[in-house]
């Protein structure tokens, strides 16, 4: 026991002394320039690295028109565009799923990009995976030291999000430059007018009562998920918050309440303008329709949401790296481009919390005040793995059964949540329509001739051909809206029997008529876990991530890393404890 509880405590101080002396080197850190102050100390170090300038930086952006134009007007007369010879900032307006091939585009004709910049983790992802997304690595990089530099300010996670992502050698891949939540925001007066409820969760957005009005009268927005990558990750939060099964059936309902918008930027103007009474948005569009509106108010639905980084990140592929570096360090300085975001028309919330240190930062207690509420919100766990794996098959089959297929699917909910609220089906009936009218489609697989069932595994295992193979794409896509509509025809003649009295089905049937051969199980691809979510009665399926992206390690001068400092200490440490153990 003694011999025990020695080793244990050895073991415990070995790591306490790993703990301080990654502290020790962090707090430490020298870079390669001495002396130097804010703003910009690592400047006239960039400077030094190259002799070019009259350069003009290329950058791909899902920023709207009011941040880049700042953007570009602040970067431009800042130091660092004047120092380094930076005479324009070229923003390429370009919707997400066109961003590889715009890369290649660009590479062939001799004008790559420099920067990408924002679009969310998801796009950032995909880029990494494909390659255009380059490592910082002082070593063969100096550069990216500024940029780092940076980086050490802002917090490692918000809310338990990441925010920066790292590969299994410590090297950063890309970083929030700023940071948002996920939820709705709601007309207080528009709902007042047409007498149904606020709402507090996803959930509430599928309530009947927002469907008294229906087909005329639509109270709810959101977005085509193809169109807007900030409602696409909204649909992956509920799906992991809530689970595959339950997470399709609050899409459902919730499209089905709704009209579908072009983009997100939509959605928020209906609100502002009372078209709607209720849309999905990310936080910023919320505080921006605050502002304009005050009748309109933000909800972050607690345990149902996230806190995301929205990224910046040098292309591999960029003519000019050390020009590259310094607009990236630029943005994420708390005198440089945090200082956008605290615009009134832009609203964002900085990810550098020293912004709010400036004289600008010191106008804006509100947004400190969405800062500190972030580091307080109770957020789901989210899963980037999952989310690649997945993305793909998720948006388009949204698409394909809930903005293609929405005309059949509204009409069939109005007809069940009003027959509901009118009091002519009862409680039960109505929750065994829901559940038939949320089920994931049966149908015909284009790829094997199978009738089969979109599950999870069915998603990831699709994901990827559906991006490409176009005729993959074109198959599914039919075979998706034609099942659909055979659903919703199918709930309809449910209905129709629950109107006639007769009892609920003890059994759950089908979700297509009962001439539909039995679903065959298709064989899972990943190996997959489960990972318990909010919601206690259910588990959100998550993939097992192949590697886990370690703390940034801040580079020493000399380029010796953190992580191999801690390995030689550790691997002394085993060395130790063997001898210590061969001696009792």
């Amino acid at each position: 026991m003694r011999r025990t509880t020695r080793l244990f405590t050895l073991l415990c101080t070995a790591i306490l002394l790993v703990s301080l002396l990654q502290s020790q080197i962090i707090t430490g850190q020298t870079w390669p320039w001495s002396g130097k102050s804010e703003p910009f100390p690592w400047l006239d170090y960039l400077a030094s690295l190259t002799p070019e300038r009259g350069v003009t930086l290329r950058v791909l952006t899902r920023h709207e028109s009011s941040i880049q134009s700042l953007t570009r007007k602040l970067f431009l007369e800042s130091t660092v565009a004047k120092t380094m010879g930076i005479v324009e900032i070229q923003f390429l307006y370009v919707a997400a799923e066109l961003w590889p091939d715009y890369i290649e585009k660009a590479k062939k004709l001799g004008t790559p990009i420099d920067v990408a910049w924002g679009g969310g983790p998801t796009l950032f992802n995909s880029l990494d995976e494909y390659g255009y997304l380059m490592p910082l690595d002082t070593q063969t990089r100096p550069e990216h030291y500024a940029v780092l530099y940076e980086v050490s300010k802002i917090p490692e996670r918000i809310a338990g999000a990441e925010t920066y992502k790292s590969d299994p050698e410590g090297r950063v891949r890309w970083i929030g430059a700023s940071v948002s939540s996920f939820g709705f925001t709601f007309n207080k007066l528009i709902l007042s007018q047409y007498g149904v409820p606020e709402a507090r969760s996803w959930d509430d957005l599928t309530r009947p009562e927002y469907a008294k009005y229906l087909p005329a009268r639509r109270l709810i927005g959101t977005a085509d998920p193809t169109m807007s990558t900030s409602n696409l990750r909204i649909f992956e939060i509920i799906l992991q918050a809530k689970g595959w099964e339950r997470g399709w059936r609050t899409l459902t309902l919730l499209a089905a309440n709704s009209i579908i918008y072009p983009g997100s930027g939509d959605v928020r103007d209906a609100v502002i303008k009372g078209d709607i009474g209720i849309g999905t948005t990310i936080d910023f569009y919320g505080y921006m329709a605050m502002n304009v509106n005050p009748n309109c108010q933000y909800i972050a639905p607690q345990g149902e949401t996230i806190v995301n980084s929205d990224p910046i990140a040098i292309l591999k592929d960029t003519k000019y790296p050390v020009h590259a570096a310094a607009f990236v360090a630029w943005v994420l300085s708390e005198f440089g481009g945090q200082i956008v975001w605290l615009n009134t028309e832009i609203n964002r919330i900085p990810i550098n919390p020293k912004t709010f240190d400036t004289p600008e930062g010191a106008k804006r207690p509100d947004l400190k005040s969405a800062f500190e509420d972030l580091l307080k919100t109770s957020a789901i766990l989210f899963n980037e793995t999952l989310s690649v794996n997945w993305v793909n098959s998720v948006m388009y089959y949204f698409k394909a059964t809930l903005v293609n297929a929405h005309s059949d699917l509204q009409a069939t909910w109005a007809q069940v949540a009003q027959a509901y609220l009118n009091g002519k089906i009862s409680k039960e009936w109505f929750n065994y329509l829901i559940q038939e009218l949320g089920k994931t489609v049966t149908f015909t697989d284009p790829l094997t001739g199978k009738r089969v069932e979109f599950t999870l595994e069915y998603a990831i295992q699709v994901n990827k051909k559906l991006k490409e193979d176009p005729s993959v794409y074109q198959a599914l896509m039919t075979a998706w809206e034609s099942a659909a509509r055979e659903k919703y025809t199918y709930v309809l003649s449910l209905l129709d029997k629950a109107l006639r009295g007769e009892p609920v089905p003890t059994l759950t049937p089908t979700t297509t008529p009962p001439t539909t051969p039995p679903t065959p199980s298709p064989t899972p691809t990943p190996t997959l876990t489960t990972t318990p979510t909010q919601t206690p009665t259910e588990t959100t399926p998550t993939l097992t991530p192949e590697t886990t992206s370690p703390s940034l390690t801040t580079p020493q001068e000399g380029g010796v890393s953190l992580t191999l400092i801690a390995l030689v200490v550790v691997l002394v440490i085993v060395i130790l404890l063997l001898v210590f153990l061969r001696r009792k």
